[in-house]
């Protein structure tokens, strides 16, 4: 089955260009600027948007991302009002693609069955669900790439050549390559080492690799897509939700940013 994520590296991989991904936190800093702040991530140049969903209990994220998600879940965000953010984009942005990023708590919450159909009904293409190892497919990857979802996986500098089979089996839509060991937010990415770990992950799968964390700059974005499919920019744009900064001008920094990732 194809995907809009399929859909868009293909497109994307005829022109010849990497794939600009950007995240954001929904609900943060309120509802509305959130909202507009998605509706004009295409324009700005994005060509796959991560939402994340906000969660108590971030075990994975710096404290740019948890702060926010602690943001929205103050301004009353659940995931269920993330799901229907996503229903209002798709009035206006039927190619886009969507990807929910959180963890499997506030799923499991909801029940997986129930919340895979709401989120295809939404119109969300993909999963990244990082406390979800691979181990526990039958709990919701499976399901997921059953009715049309990717699920798409983290490999990190750490995921030695025996894992990585592991974490690659039922990957779809792209892989995520954590380019620094940590949370999110830290450090900056080494472009040598970067370079021989897409190379090590693109030798073991078709996929698209995606690279992310510590990207912040339009130069590093450029340095970074000369060697990966595709760029993922989260925490310096959730920066900018934080100091409440309005959406127009956050939508001028991604799109320098996605001028960067375009232009290697």
């Amino acid at each position: 089955m194809t995907t809009r994520i399929d859909q868009r590296f293909a497109s994307l991989r005829q022109a010849n260009r990497k794939a600009f991904v950007t995240y954001i936190m929904a609900g943060d800093p309120d509802a509305e600027s959130s909202m507009e702040l998605l509706l004009g991530l295409p324009k700005a140049g994005a060509d796959i948007i991560e939402m994340g969903f906000p969660f108590t209990d971030p075990m994975a994220d710096g404290p740019t991302i948890q702060q926010a998600g602690n943001r929205a879940l103050a301004n009353g965000q659940t995931l269920i009002k993330t799901l229907d953010q996503v229903r209002v984009f798709r009035r206006e942005d039927d190619t886009t693609p969507v990807v929910l990023m959180g963890y499997y708590n506030p799923i499991h919450h909801i029940g997986s069955v129930e919340f895979l159909n709401a989120a295809k009904s939404a119109g969300v293409d993909g999963l990244i669900i990082v406390d979800l190892p691979p181990e526990e497919d039958q709990e919701l990857c499976l399901p997921a790439m059953e009715i049309g979802l990717n699920f798409i996986r983290l490999a990190t500098p750490t995921t030695h050549a025996r894992r990585l089979p592991v974490v690659l089996h039922n990957t779809s839509g792209f892989v995520y390559y954590v380019s620094i060991t940590g949370v999110t937010g830290a450090g900056i990415p080494q472009t040598e080492a970067v370079e021989h770990d897409v190379a090590r992950i693109k030798a073991a799968t078709e996929l698209p690799v995606c690279v992310g964390f510590g990207i912040k700059t339009p130069e590093v974005a450029r340095k970074i897509a000369q060697t990966a499919d595709g760029v993922v920019v989260g925490s310096s744009i959730v920066e900018r939700q934080g100091r409440r900064e309005s959406p127009e001008s956050i939508l001028g920094f991604v799109s320098e940013l996605a001028d960067g990732a375009h232009g290697c």
